[in-house]
């Protein structure tokens, strides 16, 4: 009896072995399959998958590394060619330097969508030589005005200190002046519809943004004027005063006799 008990046991313990072996390998096959479908590479000459550790195609021998670096290269180009997501995006890439600063201070432009004019102080434009704060901002009209304007106001009046007025007048409208003029330029940027993204970015980058040649000129600019100021120093104020002068000789006439 404990010989037959015995021997049931052990069928029972083999059947049940069979069976979890059986069961392993049936849930282990679509893990398999689920590895090998995400790690394989397919060929671009044959279009046969490919382990993904291999170099070249098991089935034509084309080498498969040219197939990855491709299509890398794809993706990195569709990964810079991002569009412009936002209007603030296109404000800040348009103007350039400080774009934190101006965007803050256009703000005060601007009431319910609407421009209107607020004071404000640029300092650069004012302690800077005018002309060249909007020469370097690329505002080509108003560089001209702001050149010419002080000279002629000079030689019309006589007077030097006119363009201490020019530059007081330069350091209150700058920042409303660079306002409109990178509204005017941002608006005909974007109504240009056939334009792609990466387009529509480098027009703005050079449309917009600043002339770092500039900042020499003024250097320069500031050199010679201390240099001029230094000599004017060494020679003092002109002498107005004039030596007197000799007094006339009046012809003696001897009386005829």
């Amino acid at each position: 009896m404990s010989r037959e008990v015995e021997g049931l046991k052990r069928a029972v313990g083999s059947v049940l072995k069979l069976g979890a072996q059986h069961r392993f390998k049936s849930s282990s096959l679509p893990f398999r399959s689920v590895v090998s479908c995400h790690a394989m590479t397919m060929c671009g000459q044959c279009q046969q998958q490919n382990p993904d550790d291999a170099n070249f195609c098991h089935q034509c021998g084309a080498k498969l590394m040219d197939v990855r670096a491709s299509s890398d290269e794809t993706a990195a180009g569709s990964t810079t060619a991002q569009p412009i997501q936002d209007e603030e995006t296109r404000w800040r890439r348009f103007i350039g330097p400080n774009a934190d600063y101006y965007l803050r201070v256009f703000k005060k432009f601007s009431l319910n969508g609407q421009p209107r004019f607020a004071l404000s102080w640029n300092w650069p434009a004012f302690l800077y030589i005018s002309f060249l704060w909007f020469l370097y901002r690329k505002m080509y009209l108003h560089a001209f005005v702001y050149a010419v304007g002080p000279m002629v106001s000079t030689y019309l009046t006589g007077d030097v200190s006119a363009g201490i007025i020019w530059s007081v007048m330069a350091g209150a409208t700058a920042n409303y002046l660079y306002y409109w003029h990178c509204r005017e330029h941002i608006g005909e940027i974007k109504q240009t519809g056939r334009m792609d993204p990466v387009a529509q970015d480098t027009a703005l980058k050079e449309s917009g943004g600043v002339q770092p040649y500039v900042i020499w000129v003024g250097v320069v600019f500031y050199l010679i004027f201390l240099a001029t100021l230094v000599k004017m120093v060494q020679e003092g104020p002109p002498d107005t005063d004039q030596p007197p002068g000799r007094p006339a000789k009046h012809a003696v006439l001897s009386p005829q006799a």
